[in-house]
């Protein structure tokens, strides 16, 4: 996505592979300015990568393929699929295991009933159309005993106060807590809810906007060199999950649904 008219791109990418464009559509690793979003995500990815070894699972709309990468290191197989035809080439060059393949499809049609213990849909639902037929498509996708992790956006932290969406053009519909809990309450049995956190640095960044950090990097004139430094060191360890009983709901930055 062309920001003060500079493209950013992935960088250091192994030979052969073609680097991705960020478009706002999906995030991507090796883009310096991208890092907080990235981070965001892969935390989500290595607390599900921790629950889905040994089992067969479906990532689905994987993007770039970093996260699909992630669970292959425990799951006993892992298909990455998405329709974008250069994020699948990208993927399929990139991350390369004998346990992992990726696939292009649809995430409203690709796969054979019952032949996954876990589906893995992130960032992606806010994107669809019609959300409650892509849950019944997962739902039919898992074998006895199989979870469904999906994850969105909290758009009362992600959009301005009052508004029903963020500007973010290829987002549909976005979530409050309740909203998206009776959503995979529709189709599941029994659904988890969590929240993801700003933890450690990002916790003490989070506190010191309150206290009027913007106001004083403004007027000192080191915005730009201390976040050019702050974005690129953020790991994902900076983000925590908490259940609804820890934590208000209402103030994650991201739901993940634990479906069964």
């Amino acid at each position: 996505m062309p920001v003060n008219g500079k493209a950013y791109v992935q960088r250091d990418q192994p030979a052969g592979v073609p680097p991705l464009e960020l478009t706002g559509e999906r995030t991507l690793p090796n883009v310096p300015a991208e890092n907080y979003w990235y981070r965001r995500h892969l935390a989500v990815y290595e607390w599900i990568g921790a629950r889905v070894i040994g089992k067969r699972v479906i990532d689905m709309a994987c993007g770039e393929g970093y996260g699909s990468e992630v669970l292959s290191r425990g799951a006993a197989s892992v298909v990455g699929v998405d329709a974008n035809p250069e994020a699948h080439e990208h993927a399929r060059l990139r991350y390369q295991r004998q346990n992992l393949v990726f696939e292009r499809g649809l995430v409203e049609t690709f796969g054979e009933p019952g032949s996954f213990d876990a589906v893995v849909f992130l960032q992606t639902i806010e994107h669809v159309h019609d959300p409650g037929a892509v849950l019944e498509h997962f739902r039919g996708l898992l074998a006895p005993g199989g979870v469904a992790f999906i994850t969105t956006p909290n758009v009362l932290t992600l959009a301005p106060p009052g508004a029903e969406k963020s500007e973010n053009p290829w987002h549909l519909k976005e979530y409050r807590a309740g909203e998206f809990d009776a959503l995979c309450r529709g189709v599941f049995e029994s659904v988890e809810l969590l929240g993801l956190f700003h933890a450690r640095k990002l916790r003490v960044h989070e506190l010191a906007l309150a206290a009027g950090w913007d106001t004083v990097h403004a007027k000192l004139r080191v915005t730009k060199p201390f976040y050019d430094r702050f974005t690129p060191a953020i790991a994902a360890s900076d983000f925590a999950l908490r259940s609804g009983a820890e934590a208000n709901l209402d103030r994650a930055l991201d739901f993940l649904a634990v479906c069964r």
